[in-house]
């Protein structure tokens, strides 16, 4: 860490960017960058964020910056500049637009903080992941996606709702492709240990299920301009946090695999470790011939678009 203080960029001064930047001044996790290519709007962010320095006892410095010399020295790059989806838009009609930003910030992340380790969070996310790694050329555990932390957030939302619990007590498991491949777990959902398998019926749980994947569709259709973005914010902020503090989380990220679950040169969610050296080991769960199908159906959907829409 740069002094002793943890420095952490945030690419993208959006609202998912900003409620990330937000999550971290208030989990006093060190100091902020928040780059954006309008500049006033990342300063003005950032200037509004230090002001309530006192409120959050955050000792740590905010700024704004279209240069990307400033992220020089960063521990974690969080990236979320891209467009953000519209009503009637998949995650995956964003992919031509997005890949150019991608090619211009990975750019600036491989010159001018070579070291730092990459979360990343444009969609569409698994494969503005890979484009990513590709683009900065550092070795995949370094660079991972935000996709399955927040896509099992929503789901334990959904459980804790229809149980009448609460959210603390639930853990989701949602693997897959952050899209509407993506492979909800209900065997390894679990209310206080206990599976929701022995807790509400089949009819319920493949409801949720399915509320789960169109998650952020809902909210999209809701807002009519924009897009979800203070639980995608903060689940960055929650993974920024696991690699500056090497806490060594157990969640589903979109993470490289080299044959995990048969399958290889993919990024995909999947259980992982999260610490100081980005992903630190890949989970393989036992899963059922249906799940594992799932699994690699979603992973082979993206391998299929890598090579018909970025040409990889």
């Amino acid at each position: 860490m740069s002094g002793g203080k943890a420095k952490i960029a945030v690419i993208g001064a959006g609202n998912v960017g900003a409620t990330c930047a937000f999550v971290l001044a208030e989990r006093k996790l060190g100091d902020i960058v928040l780059l954006d290519i309008y500049e006033g709007f990342a300063k003005g962010k950032a200037l509004d964020m230090s002001q309530g320095a006192q409120v959050l006892n955050y000792d740590g410095t905010i700024t704004g910056t279209s240069n990307y010399a400033d992220i020089a020295g960063s521990d974690v790059v969080v990236v979320t500049s891209g467009f953000p989806r519209q009503p009637g838009m998949t995650r995956e009609d964003l992919i031509g637009k997005n890949a150019e930003i991608i090619t211009q910030v990975g750019t600036g992340i491989r010159e001018h903080a070579p070291n730092s380790i990459i979360v990343m969070v444009t969609n569409p996310l698994d494969l503005m992941t890979y484009h990513m790694q590709k683009v900065t050329g550092f070795a995949p555990e370094r660079v991972v996606g935000q996709a399955g932390i927040l896509d099992s957030a929503r789901m334990t939302h959904f459980v804790a709702q229809e149980l009448g619990c609460s959210n603390e007590d639930v853990t989701a498991m949602v693997l897959g492709g952050h899209g509407d491949t993506m492979v909800p777990l209900p065997r390894y959902t679990t209310v206080g240990g206990i599976s929701i398998t022995q807790l509400m019926d089949a009819e319920t749980i493949d409801a949720i299920s399915r509320r789960t994947a169109g998650g952020g569709g809902e909210i999209v259709k809701l807002l009519e301009k924009g897009s979800a973005f203070y639980a995608p914010g903060s689940a960055a902020a929650i993974m920024a946090e696991a690699i500056v503090k090497d806490r060594k989380r157990f969640i589903p990220a979109s993470a490289h695999l080299t044959g995990q679950y048969g399958l290889d040169d993919v990024y995909i969610g999947v259980p992982i470790v999260l610490g100081s050296k980005g992903v630190e080991r890949i989970i393989e769960l036992e899963l059922t011939d249906a799940e594992l199908e799932s699994l690699q159906g979603s992973g082979n959907f993206y391998k299929s678009q890598l090579s018909e829409l970025l040409g990889y």
